[in-house]
C-alpha cells in the first residue's frame, strides 16, 4: 500500500466485492468506514445507519401536532410517549387555525405557506405571492420614528416647567418674608430673623447679629 516514500498513503475500500486502493478515501460519518469514490454514499455500500440523519415527523390525529419519530427507537413506544405525555386534544382546533394562516388582504383565500409567503418590509405583515407589493395589499407604510426634535422640545418644556415651579415657590417665600417685623419676628412663628439696623443684614441667630455688628459696625447699632 502506497509508495516507498510514503508507505501509510491510501487505504482499501471496505466493500468486499471492491477492496481498490483510494489515495483519497473518504469515511463514512455514520459507520466510520473508509469506501473508494464510487462507494463513498450510503446506499452505494448499504449503510446500516445510512437513515439514521433522516427526520420523520407524524402528525398527530388528536392533537394535530407533529411527533417527531426516533429511529433507535419502536414508532409504537414513539407513539405511546406522546400520547400519555405531550397528547391535549382540547388544543386541536387552536392548532388548526395557526396552521391555516390565510392572507390578511380582504377576500382572499389564499394559505399562507412556507413557499407562498412574503413579509412586507414596510408594515411588516405576511402575504401571500399575489399581495407581495404594497399597493395591492394596501400598505399604510412603515411607522415613522419618533423625531429627535420632538423629544429634545418635550424635555425643554418640562425644563421651563420645573424653573417655573421653583420660581413661584422663591416668590412666595419672598412674599411672606416681607411681614417680618423690627424685633425680627415673623407673623408665622416659625422662622425668626433678627434684622441689623445699620445694613438691614438679616441673621437668625442674635449672637451672630451681635458679632456682625461688633466686627463690622465696631459695636454700634443705631441707624
Amino acid at each position: 500500500m502506497g509508495t516507498p516514500e510514503f508507505p501509510d498513503l491510501g487505504k482499501h475500500c471496505s466493500v468486499d466485492d471492491c477492496k481498490q486502493i483510494d489515495f483519497l478515501p473518504f469515511t463514512c460519518d455514520r459507520c466510520t468506514q473508509v469506501f473508494c469514490l464510487d462507494h463513498r454514499s450510503y446506499m452505494k455500500h448499504n449503510c446500516p445507519k445510512g437513515n439514521r440523519g433522516d427526520v420523520t415527523v407524524v402528525i398527530c390525529p388528536l392533537c394535530c401536532k407533529g411527533v417527531r419519530l426516533n429511529p433507535d427507537e419502536d414508532p409504537n413506544i414513539t407513539w405511546e410517549k406522546h400520547v400519555n405525555r405531550d397528547c391535549d386534544p382540547s388544543s386541536y382546533e387552536e392548532t388548526v387555525k395557526k396552521k391555516k394562516k390565510k392572507c390578511p388582504v380582504t377576500r382572499c383565500r389564499e394559505l399562507l405557506t412556507f413557499s407562498n409567503t412574503i413579509r412586507c418590509r414596510d408594515c411588516s405583515v405576511e402575504h401571500c405571492l399575489k399581495h407581495r407589493f404594497g399597493a395591492d395589499h394596501g400598505c399604510a407604510g412603515p411607522k415613522k420614528p419618533e423625531s429627535r426634535w420632538s423629544s429634545l422640545l418635550a424635555s425643554v418644556e418640562e425644563s421651563i416647567s420645573r424653573l417655573g415651579t421653583d420660581l413661584s415657590q422663591k416668590l412666595q417665600f419672598s412674599s411672606s418674608g416681607g411681614n417680618v417685623e423690627g424685633n425680627g419676628k415673623q407673623n408665622g412663628g416659625k422662622v425668626t430673623v433678627n434684622v441689623c439696623p445699620k445694613c438691614s443684614r438679616g441673621f437668625r441667630d442674635s449672637s451672630d447679629l451681635m458679632k456682625h455688628i461688633d466686627k463690622d459696625h465696631h459695636g454700634t447699632s443705631n441707624a
